[in-house]
């Protein structure tokens, strides 16, 4: 309080060392230093104090990086951007080995990693913090129940018929989908079969990973037209047989954008220091965002096409002959 009275100007003179005044009797007190009713002024004002100090620390670290950027010597590379880029997509010489048994593409530990931690993070959610829901909720809890509304308000609204597994399901293949894509934010490291330490990137920038989830989310539209339809909803499911290579490659190239991208920034030296920040923000959070969305909104979308029960329509009655025979 003493700070707020100092910052805008009011002497400690007026304000004795061995009184506390709140904020409430502050403005009560009418009258009470002359200035209860400048109270909500006087907080900005502080608030406006460590808003500039904020944004001029910012502006020098940033200056400080970009200097160091351009005056830092560059490294020796051992390959072209080409090899490197290159590499990020098919893996043919950064490759891992997996617990001795064979080498492996780095997407696939990616994989291994994010299932493991989403799979224990479910658990630990499940034992030991939703049986201490409230009915006024936390923070974490008003999180986890708007994510589940929203994938759980996405199965309904295109699925009224059928929507109870869907709704797990884009539940779960839309957590994988953000949790993956923000992996490799954290810049895991990884020592491949040649000795040289890589970072692991995200799981679905593997067309091998994009590939399984499409085919799994088709997978999931062809039950639905069996659940809804019987036999005669495969027919119907086999038409759209297109999804399966859209939505696999469609995940793939937006994960893989990213990944060369960064890969080509962080190639040149003096691009590797300011500039991954803004590209790791844009490239990799909006992906996760917009491709968990896509992917989930097409999977409900045809789920709840092909599960709608199809009326057959009645068979006209065969004409009768006329005349005598």
């Amino acid at each position: 309080m003493r700070r707020v009275f100092y910052l805008c100007g009011i002497t400690e003179q007026r304000i004795p060392r061995n009184v506390c005044i709140s904020p409430a009797r502050w403005v009560a007190d009418d009258g009470l230093l002359g200035l209860g009713e400048n109270f909500e002024s006087e907080k900005g004002c502080v608030m406006e104090q460590k808003k500039k100090r904020f944004l001029l620390l910012w502006l020098c670290v940033s200056a400080a990086l970009l200097v160091g950027s351009f005056t830092a010597p560059g490294g020796v590379r051992t390959e072209t951007i080409q090899v490197t880029m290159r590499d990020a997509v098919l893996h043919e010489s950064n490759q891992i080995n997996l617990f001795g048994i064979r080498p492996v593409n780095p997407g696939f530990i990616s994989s291994l990693v994010v299932t493991a931690a989403v799979l224990i993070a479910a658990a630990l959610i499940r034992v030991l913090v939703i049986p201490r829901f409230r009915q006024v909720p936390g923070r974490f809890q008003l999180v986890l129940e708007q994510a589940v509304g929203v994938f759980d308000g996405l199965a309904k609204s295109n699925s009224p018929w059928r929507n109870s597994f869907l709704g797990a399901y884009v539940f779960a293949a839309g957590a994988y989908i953000f949790f993956g894509t923000l992996f490799e934010l954290f810049g895991v490291q990884a020592i491949t079969t040649n000795g040289t330490p890589i970072t692991l990137p995200a799981p679905l920038s593997d067309v091998n990973a994009a590939i399984m989830l499409g085919a799994l989310s088709y997978g999931v539209i062809v039950s639905g037209a069996i659940a809804g339809n019987g036999l005669r909803g495969i027919g119907s499911a086999l038409k759209e047989i297109s999804l399966l290579i859209s939505m696999s490659f469609r995940l793939f190239g937006a994960l893989l954008s990213g990944l060369l991208v960064t890969e080509l920034v962080y190639y040149y030296t003096h691009l590797s220091v300011v500039l991954p920040v803004i590209v790791a923000v844009l490239f990799t959070l909006l992906h996760a965002l917009i491709q968990s969305y896509v992917l989930t909104m097409l999977t409900a979308l045809f789920y709840g096409e092909m599960s709608e029960p199809k009326v057959r329509r009645p068979k006209a009655p065969a004409a009768k002959a006329k005349g005598a025979a």
